[in-house]
């Protein structure tokens, strides 16, 4: 029997697939066989290219991660694939034939708890469910962004978080919701998603799009962070979505940062926000997140695919020379 194949980050900036062996499944447990996976670009790209901070070793680790940053490390947490075998026992609800989606790392089968994968409402298509845990991250900032009706908010960062997060805030009745950045090639797929997008310049010289309700950002640029600050208005809320790996970033604190009473809070996937950690927990937000997949403008921020055989070039190429053109590329078994 052929092994399966995983792939691992080797040393920064070079990844290779690696045979697997696979256990049975044992009770509580099923076999998943991946259909997508996909490439997050931000963090992945941080993590393939050894950039993932020592003291962040143990808080970035994804949920069956294997070995240790910088490398040999296999890593990610995008995989949908259909249930082949296991008892998944009680009543979970998880049967043979079942599309699933779980937070693996890029490996062609593999063996968790039932508890650990969700499954694929039928209005999804396996080739959109690739999203769900890029939607997750956008869900969980627009809960720390703290957002009411009528509210005037700019995202910052027309990536797939980015864009996802302003999808959602758009329909929030009464908002306004603008898009910023530098690539005026986003423009047509935020577009597709109902949204505006204006560059840096123009929106700097935008008297609407001044002294904001809300503003997140999500470009993992430094001066997306201090357009951020400069647009966000008396009492406003600056949510900072961006990861910077081990990159120093200098934060304007200075002119109207105190004047205007701003507040400047970090938003990340893997904790709830404390309003709702009493009520919520990780699984019921991915459902959350599958279930709001329905829509097939989504499809507009997979911009590209490859075969899970060509993954090692292809994570070298989509986080290095693709990057301003990529938003969500998908990896295909």
């Amino acid at each position: 029997m052929t092994p399966e194949q995983a792939f691992w980050v080797m040393a920064p900036g070079t990844g290779e697939l690696r045979p697997q062996p696979l256990p049975e499944p044992g009770t509580g447990e099923v076999r998943v066989r991946t259909r997508f996976s996909a490439i997050s670009r931000g963090t992945e790209s941080l993590v393939f290219h050894g950039r993932v901070p020592e003291s962040q070793y143990q808080a970035m680790r994804a949920p069956f991660q294997e070995g240790a940053f910088p490398g040999p490390v296999k890593y990610g947490y995008i995989s949908v694939g259909v249930i082949e075998g296991g008892e998944a026992g009680g009543d979970s609800g998880i049967e043979p034939g079942q599309r699933v989606f779980c937070l693996y790392p890029h490996q062609s089968a593999y063996v968790v708890p039932a508890t650990a994968v969700v499954p694929i409402p039928d209005a999804v298509p396996s080739e959109r469910a690739v999203l769900a845990a890029n939607l997750e991250t956008a869900i969980n900032a627009v809960w720390d962004a703290r957002v009411g009706p009528g509210d005037r908010i700019a995202v910052i960062g027309a990536g797939v978080v980015g864009l996802l997060a302003a999808w959602l805030l758009r329909a929030i009745p009464g908002t306004e919701v603008s898009v910023i950045d530098p690539n005026p090639a986003r423009a047509a797929v935020a577009e597709r998603l109902g949204l505006r997008l204006a560059t840096p310049a123009a929106a700097a010289a935008d008297a609407d799009l001044q002294g904001l309700d809300r503003v997140l950002h999500a470009s993992g640029n430094p001066d997306g962070l201090t357009q951020a600050l400069a647009l966000a208005g008396v009492e406003a809320r600056v949510v900072e979505m961006s990861w910077y790996g081990d990159r120093a970033v200098p934060v304007p604190l200075g002119e109207g940062f105190h004047s205007r009473r701003l507040t400047l809070r970090s938003s990340q996937v893997g904790r709830l926000p404390p309003d709702r950690a009493a009520r919520w927990d990780y699984r019921r937000r991915l459902a959350l997140a599958l279930s709001l997949l329905t829509e097939p403008a989504l499809d507009a921020l997979i911009t590209g695919e490859d075969a899970f055989a060509d993954l090692p070039t292809v994570m070298a190429r989509v986080t290095g020379p693709e990057a301003a053109q990529t938003l969500c590329h998908r990896i295909r078994y």
